[in-house]
């Protein structure tokens, strides 16, 4: 979804998936599971979160089907304030050092150079020794980046990613592929992964 065409549509989880509206639920299950691997959870052995962060909110999908049920409280950040007027009223989210930063399918919007400021800023804000950002994008399964000149975004490569985690200065503790949005008849969705980062 494009930032034009977002202010122009209703503000709904079919739109913020283009259709596919039915995979959200299997695409959140796939970010629980990563965040379990990093010992991120509600069950016995794993953390709770105290602050975290969502970069491009959206209108709320991710933090209220991820964040806000692993989290004391929630920061949000949109540049589409409509889309989180609702948002916004949620119990726990607020505008610190954060626990986790969630930023999901919004930093192909960013030129290279931009996103490598992103992170290094992101890093200024991480609670100490165990502050984590997340990443999670759909990534080109060509040899090269792809870009949209409709949309004006970049569909980079994991060793574009690569690279960028590199210039930024964070380490990669995990990645993973999200698992189960791939079924017949949804074979041109394109894959996504996931980036646990540490500074």
């Amino acid at each position: 979804m494009t930032p034009r065409t977002g202010r122009q549509r209703r503000r709904t989880w079919t739109a913020c998936f283009g259709g596919y509206a039915h995979i959200s639920p299997v695409e959140i299950q796939g970010s629980r599971a990563f965040l379990a691997k990093l010992l991120i959870g509600l069950q016995a052995g794993r953390r709770r979160v105290t602050n975290a962060l969502e970069d491009g909110a959206g209108i709320g999908r991710v933090t209220e089907g991820l964040l806000l049920p692993l989290a004391d409280k929630v920061d949000v950040i949109e540049p589409v304030a409509k889309s989180t007027t609702e948002l916004a009223a949620k119990h726990g989210v607020r505008n610190v050092f954060n626990d986790l930063i969630w930023a999901q399918w919004c930093v192909g919007y960013l030129t290279d150079e931009q996103l490598v400021s992103f992170l290094a800023s992101c890093k200024t804000v991480l609670q100490a020794e165990i502050g984590c950002i997340v990443l999670k994008e759909n990534v080109s399964s060509s040899d090269d980046d792809l870009y949209d000149a409709e949309d004006s975004s970049v569909m980079r490569t994991d060793t574009m990613f690569w690279d960028i985690l590199k210039q930024a200065g964070l380490r990669l503790v995990r990645t993973g592929l999200q698992r189960g949005v791939h079924m017949k008849g949804y074979d041109k969705l394109c894959p996504i992964r996931m980036y646990a980062l540490e500074a």
